[in-house]
């Protein structure tokens, strides 16, 4: 697992602040920005993101209906809309993208918790510590 995991399932979690997150995202580069864009896209698929989750994630990411990633996110297949809503390259849509990205995880995420996990589970990501922001040095260990 990589520190940008870790930090995008702690966005989504709401484990950190969307405002920590975007000035991460903004200290990146163009290439760094567009594979983290790409890695919420695979996490987005990981957690079984369906078309549903596009109102919930648009109105979690505080975007207008007409941003170009809110467009997007609702028109057409969700596998292919999150690839269209990663690959933005203007620097306005790709502050948003990330926005948007973050909370279509966050929704699906939760359903699947909710469905599959309730009882307990393995996944690193379902147990971020609350405090911190960081995963005890154990669990990496356990992880790897």
């Amino acid at each position: 697992m990589m520190e940008r995991d870790i930090i995008l399932n702690e966005l989504a979690q709401g484990v950190r602040p969307m405002s920590q997150g975007i000035e991460w995202f903004d200290t990146c580069g163009p290439e760094e920005q567009a594979e983290v864009l790409l890695s919420l896209r695979h996490h987005c698929v990981q957690a079984r993101a369906v078309a549903e989750d596009g109102l919930e994630s648009i109105r979690r990411a505080g975007l207008r209906p007409t941003h170009t990633p809110a467009v997007l996110i609702l028109c057409g297949s969700i596998d292919q809309q999150l690839g269209k809503i990663a690959g933005l390259t203007p620097v306005d849509e790709r502050r948003k993208a990330f926005r948007l990205l973050v909370a279509v995880l966050a929704v699906a995420d939760e359903r699947r918790r909710q469905r599959f996990c309730s009882g307990g589970c393995g996944h690193w990501w379902h147990n971020l510590p609350v405090v911190g922001g960081e995963l005890a040095k154990v669990e990496l260990e356990r992880t790897e």
